[in-house]
């Protein structure tokens, strides 16, 4: 840039005649650093969001979930023996799904009933931290026809019930059987022998585990599943693997992915993330208009300065460089300094948060209303650099008016009354 940068550079310290320029500079970089801390801390926590509802979600549930159109699955073993040499097919389990109400002495609630198969559920799916007892209990071979068979039970559903390890609790199925006396829910006791935390609040208080073989005898199913799930090498592959399935399987067999579950809850995350990135720019267009206001009253104060430097041969389109010089270096030192702060505070916002929460005494992210118990970030670089470039971007068209009016400027108009 030649003269044109050390002029600019210049220009942005302020004499004592030109305080209030500089206090507007600095409320100008001000601006452009917290729109773009702003936008990284909030771009993260979006993208937080996202990626720890996935992980929650793939953690419960499989990739891909396989059911027939009819009804339950009868002949499950033949449909794993075929699935299992399908592309991208890692790992396949059967399970069993049932809708019951809970009761421990004055307590009920209602509860989903998912019966796994111990040996194969966890090659597929994650249920989570285990707090108390063990899931491997759930394949416990009971050497008594009395002695109780075993449950696990999320760890919000065992507040509720006020139920621990070891307790017992009544399951009653709606669906009942018939008996002399009319149709009589079906009810049956079972031994409390593990209590699990997936941090996902929904599943925590609302869903319960029993082995294939107690689901079976206690919804009265025979041999049949409600489908298989099905674990892939790429989770992004889903629609593809699941296409195969059907078209290798034949039209009966229904196979949906993970993506396709939860279309509606990542569409209004994304949905979300973009609304958030357009509003929060409008702090960087704020910041922007003080550019604007800045270098236009930087150029009315310098009128004398820009005469002479024409005078002494400057071109206009170097009079242009100096003001947008100055305009670049306010959106320059604004960004770095907000990504400074921004991936700092977006990389610690889990300490930030227990700080806060601990001095003002309370709960930024209450477990019974989100989805998640903790507040998850995850900075996102390319996400970061998008920001940079438009920041900056936002910051040369800001400076360009500005500039081209003081390149327009007429030497012996401005030099005429000094």
């Amino acid at each position: 840039m030649g003269y044109e940068l050390f002029v600019g550079t210049r220009y942005l310290r302020a004499k004592r005649k030109q305080t209030f320029i500089s206090v507007n500079t600095v409320i100008s970089t001000a601006g452009i650093f917290l729109g773009v801390a702003a936008l990284i801390i909030v771009l993260a926590v979006m993208n937080g969001f996202e990626a720890e509802l996935r992980n929650k979600i793939l953690g419960i549930n499989a990739h891909i979930l396989l059911t027939r159109l009819d009804g339950n699955m009868e002949q499950y073993r033949d449909v794993m023996h075929d699935i299992a040499g399908v592309d991208r097919v890692e790992a396949a389990t059967p399970f069993l799904y049932g809708q019951a109400m809970v009761k421990k002495g004055s307590r009920v609630t209602g509860v989903v009933l998912r019966g796994m198969d111990p040996e194969s559920a966890p090659d597929v799916i994650n249920v989570g931290t285990i707090v108390e007892g063990d899931l491997s209990s759930l394949s416990e071979v009971r050497d008594r026809e009395e002695d109780l068979p075993p449950i696990i039970v999320g760890r919000e559903l065992a507040g509720t019930l006020g139920t621990r390890y070891g307790d017992t609790i009544e399951v009653l199925l709606p669906m009942g059987v018939s008996t002399p006396m009319g149709t009589m829910p079906r009810l049956k006791t079972f031994r409390v022998s593990g209590v699990f935390e997936s941090g996902f609040y929904e599943y925590d208080s609302t869903l319960a585990f029993l082995s294939l073989s107690d689901m079976r005898q206690f919804l009265n199913t025979g041999d049949a599943v409600t489908g298989i799930e099905i674990k892939i090498d790429s989770i992004y592959r889903a629609k593809e693997v699941a296409d195969a399935l059907e078209e290798h399987l034949g039209p009966s067999y229904w196979a949906r992915t993970w993506m396709e579950l939860n279309r509606n809850l990542f569409s209004a995350l994304k949905l979300e993330r973009t609304v958030m990135f357009i509003i929060l720019s409008l702090i960087v267009l704020v910041a922007a208009f003080n550019i604007v206001i800045t270098l236009i009253m930087s150029v009315m104060e310098k009128t004398g300065d820009i005469a002479i430097l024409k005078s002494m041969g400057a071109t206009g389109r170097s009079i242009m460089k100096i003001f947008m010089v100055q305009g670049l270096i306010i959106g320059f030192v604004g960004t770095a300094l907000g990504c400074v702060a921004g991936i700092t505070a977006a990389l610690n916002l889990e300490s930030i948060v227990g700080f806060i929460e601990d001095l003002f005494g309370f709960t930024v992210l209450p477990r019974d209303v989100y989805y998640l118990s903790t507040l998850p970030s995850e900075v996102n670089y390319p996400d970061v650099a998008l920001i940079v470039l438009v920041t900056l971007a936002i910051c040369f068209v800001a400076s360009i008016y500005p500039a081209w009016t003081a390149s327009r400027l007429d030497p012996a108009e401005a030099l005429r009354y000094e």
